[in-house]
């Protein structure tokens, strides 16, 4: 058995390198790409993703898995073996309902329509990317058909970043989250405004730049595994254990801009880059999901990086790199500064109470879409109609409105948003778990250490990879299925303190 398992690594390890090689294309294209290599970049990460799919779909990979099930069957469930010939046959069958040609094709659109949208947000010109738009909505409900069966169209399309989780399950969890985040939202923007305009002064760039790393390289995240480089829009991206790279945007106007960013796709980094180094080359080298994946990016950002603790220690060290700007602020209206509460347009700068709201805006016009009862062209009416009536504010353009995000313009339409508010979730039940095991976690934060909660995390969390589901990794770790208890207790405190 032990020849038949070291084949089927070396099968997976050729379908990992064709992908992570398409990754640092997709990096590329992100950054440093000029104009004039979009056409043949859709070109070449369609042939990667052909071969990728082929390999992934090779006869030889399920007559390998068939013939490992006696070995698989013999082994405890939680052995790295069988967790990874399970996790292989979970791949290969999903890869074997999708033609080559298609993921192929729709590789293509994908990369053009990312193109297409940098240069329609700029130019507040939904009608450029429109027609792609359309496009990809018949891509995505093609892809779920492959899939029959399922309860949702969405439903097949949530399971690619979010195993286990349905539409009717998300819907549920929005609803009873929404119950508890309404009113106190509410009870907040009823207080006198806070005053955040310490935060839109000028902060130079190479500054914010510097800051950033001595926060990101104190946090734990290894710059001699991975680096930072702009974009429009942050992300992290993975080209090996040892290769585990962000992004970032910056506004010179904006204090937080870039360092919360930052700081987010950080924690997205130590999650890989705390991965055993044993599973490179396979499937278990990677997130469990997107949900778990979003939760150490908004742990790390906002349990953390927004705490008062936090600043305690690093609120000093800002006050010399940027002086004149914050030599007279207090620790107390910075911090408040950084966590004010206000309805806005932009999801990636909402605060920790509506950021949710913005989440399950998209999640519902996403089904709208895949159920057919909202068309591609009526899109921005429908977003400005939501945010007027979930959070009480009017795009004023569609740069601000439905252009926003990149998601829908690289990706399906369909599955690629729950995972945000999942993540919040879990961030705050972690976070409960380690403070059980390590009391002494927000003191330590105090002194800028953090070798408590990264050890934590690293021990249940990082070193897992994929080898566990959602549900499996929170239940081992927490000791209970995913809940919004801890998340909401966190929220109603952390707010209540600071405004109620």
């Amino acid at each position: 058995m032990e020849e038949k398992l070291n084949e089927l690594k070396a099968l997976l390890s050729e379908v990992y390198d064709l992908e992570h090689v398409a990754a640092l294309l997709h990096w590329d294209q992100s950054t440093y790409m000029p104009k004039g290599g979009v056409s043949a970049r859709g070109r070449q990460l369609a042939m990667l993703e052909k071969l990728a799919h082929e390999k992934m779909v090779d006869p030889k990979m399920g007559r390998l898995l068939d013939a490992l099930v006696p070995y698989e069957e013999s082994l405890p469930d939680t052995s790295d073996d069988a967790s990874l010939i399970r996790v292989a046959r979970r791949k290969f069958e999903k890869a074997s309902r999708v033609p080559a040609s298609f993921m192929a094709e729709f590789s293509t659109h994908k990369a053009k329509t990312y193109h297409v949208w940098t240069e329609a947000r700029p130019a507040n010109d939904f009608s450029m990317v429109q027609p792609y738009l359309e496009k990809t909505l018949e891509y995505s409900r093609k892809l779920a058909d492959y899939f029959p069966g399922y309860e949702h169209i969405a439903d097949p399309l949530i399971d690619y970043s979010d195993e286990g989780m349905k539409a009717s399950t998300l819907r549920k969890l929005f609803a009873d989250l929404r119950k508890e985040l309404v009113p106190l939202v509410q009870a907040v923007t009823e207080q006198p405004p806070v005053d955040d305009s310490v935060l839109k002064q000028h902060y130079p760039e190479k500054d914010q730049w510097s800051f950033g790393v001595q926060v990101m390289e104190a946090l734990g995240y290894d710059f001699n595994r991975g680096r930072q480089d702009k974009t429009h829009h942050p992300f992290m991206t993975k080209f090996s254990l040892g290769d585990v790279r962000i992004t970032t945007r910056f506004k010179e106007n904006d204090l937080s801009e870039a360092l919360f960013s930052s700081i987010h796709e950080a924690g997205h980094a130590m999650y890989e880059q705390g991965i055993r180094m044993e599973y490179e080359g396979t499937p278990l080298a990677g997130g469990t999901s997107s949900g778990v994946h979003e939760s150490q990016s908004r742990l790390w950002e906002n349990i953390v990086g927004r705490s008062r603790p936090f600043w305690e220690h690093f609120y000093p060290k800002l006050q010399r790199r940027f002086p004149e700007q914050l030599k007279d602020v207090s620790l107390d209206t910075f911090h408040r500064a950084i966590n004010k509460v206000q309805p806005s347009l932009i999801r990636t700068d909402a605060d920790e109470l509506t950021y949710n709201l913005h989440v399950m805006i998209r999640f519902d016009l996403e089904l709208a879409l895949l159920e057919g009862k909202l068309a591609v062209k009526d899109l921005p009416e429908a977003w400005r109609e939501r945010y007027t009536s979930d959070l009480g504010v009017t795009p004023p353009d569609d740069r601000d409105g439905v252009l926003q995000d990149v998601h829908w313009h690289a990706d399906t339409i369909g599955g690629v948003f729950q995972g945000y508010t999942i993540g919040n979730i879990l961030s705050a039940q972690y976070y409960d778990a380690a403070l059980n095991t390590h009391p002494e976690i927000p003191d330590q934060i105090r002194q800028g250490e953090f070798t408590a909660l990264r050890g934590w995390l690293t021990e249940n969390i990082y070193r897992h990879g994929s080898k566990f589901t959602t549900e499996e990794l929170t239940k081992r770790a927490t000791g209970s299925s995913l809940s919004i208890d801890p998340y909401v207790r966190y929220l109603k405190r952390k707010f209540g303190e600071l405004y109620l």
